[in-house]
């Protein structure tokens, strides 16, 4: 089967047409662009569990580096990788679709700078960022969605979203940037962030 690859704005089933696809790893990679601010790139990639009104219930519902499971051990995140160097996925998010619980309907899934501010950093110093759904049972790759070069001020991106259509989960390119970083990212999806 041959790679499918989106651009923003699509969106394709994930389920429907492959209902042994239940088990996924969500790959997130990313190059940075040399320049001279004397500090290390540091992304992190995070899934938001959203439930009726795209907003989640509490801090138990953002998985990131400091709190790497959710919903019941269906979203796990693999752990931080402080540098992004090397090829493949730079980070990765677990998701167990059959065992996510019934009141979340999307996982949205982000990618934000860390300490951008402090660091004068942002998306425009990031290249070839890309997010895929993998098959974690057979290893295969089932989509891939490049970003593209389309961010400049942005510290926040939502990358994509997983979510329930009438039983059965599907995947959209969202690509979406925010300034604030992830205390804007939180707002938005309904928690405060400290």
């Amino acid at each position: 089967m041959s790679v499918i690859s989106l651009t923003k704005g699509q969106k394709i089933d994930l389920t429907k047409g492959n209902p042994n696809l239940t088990k996924i790893v969500v790959g997130l990679g990313w190059d940075t662009n040399k320049y001279s601010g004397g500090h290390d790139f540091d992304l992190d990639a995070a899934a938001f569990l959203l439930r009726a009104g795209g907003k989640a219930s509490g801090i138990q519902d953002f998985i990131f580096y400091n709190n790497l499971q959710g919903g019941n051990g269906s979203v796990v995140h693999t752990g931080d990788n402080l540098t992004g160097e090397g090829d493949g996925d730079d980070e990765q998010i677990k998701v167990d679709l059959k065992a996510i619980p019934a009141d979340i309907e999307k996982v949205a899934v982000t990618i934000t700078i860390h300490e951008a501010d402090v660091r004068n950093q942002n998306f425009g110093q990031v290249s070839n960022a890309f997010v895929r759904i993998v098959d974690e049972t057979t290893g295969s790759e089932v989509l891939r969605y490049d970003l593209g070069e389309d961010f400049s001020v942005e510290t926040a991106i939502v990358v994509c979203e997983l979510y329930r259509h009438q039983g059965e989960w599907k995947f959209a390119a969202v690509g979406s940037g925010f300034s604030g970083g992830l205390r804007a990212l939180a707002n938005n999806f309904g928690l405060q962030v400290s």
